[in-house]
């Protein structure tokens, strides 16, 4: 297991489509530590995708709290609702922004032992799932920022 460097806003690999993970094997299994570590090592992270860290496949790490969530190939298979919250991205240090996302998704992934798996996400978890399947496809927050925030200036 290694941390890995997170990759900032205006490197090319963060505007690009990641490919779709064919097979599960030890090398996607070591880059999900690898992610893993990396997020918990940056310490006010709560989701990491592949493209942060240069790597273009179509995988995302979530930790809210309970546990890691890994995920391969995520869709959006269903969305209702909406919510304007405060975001952040360990690719864009210190900005921060109120973005609208869905209320509620629903995500169709493959995990690690290849199963598929259905999860829905509400408040917290919608918009992460969001924001992480957003960067699979070369999308950044600031992309949907409403409003930029100092968030000293709100505490």
């Amino acid at each position: 297991m290694a941390i890995r460097n997170i990759v900032k806003e205006g490197d090319d690999v963060l505007r690009k489509r990641s490919k779709e993970v064919k097979e599960i094997n030890d090398k996607i299994r070591e880059l999900f530590e690898d992610m893993k570590e990396t997020l918990y090592a940056c310490g006010n992270g709560i989701g990491l995708a592949a493209p942060q860290v240069g790597i273009l496949k179509r995988m995302i790490v979530i930790d809210l709290g309970d546990g890691p969530m890994e995920i391969i190939n995520p869709v959006i298979v269903e969305q209702e609702g909406e919510q304007i919250e405060i975001e952040g991205c360990l690719s864009i240090p210190g900005v921060y922004g109120e973005v609208k996302r869905p209320a509620r998704v629903v995500v169709e992934y493959t995990n690690l032992n290849g199963e598929k798996v259905r999860v829905e996400g509400t408040e917290l978890l919608a918009r992460c799932l969001s924001h992480e399947i957003d960067h699979l496809d070369g999308i950044l927050f600031t992309d949907k920022v409403i409003r930029y925030v100092d968030v000293e200036e709100e505490k």
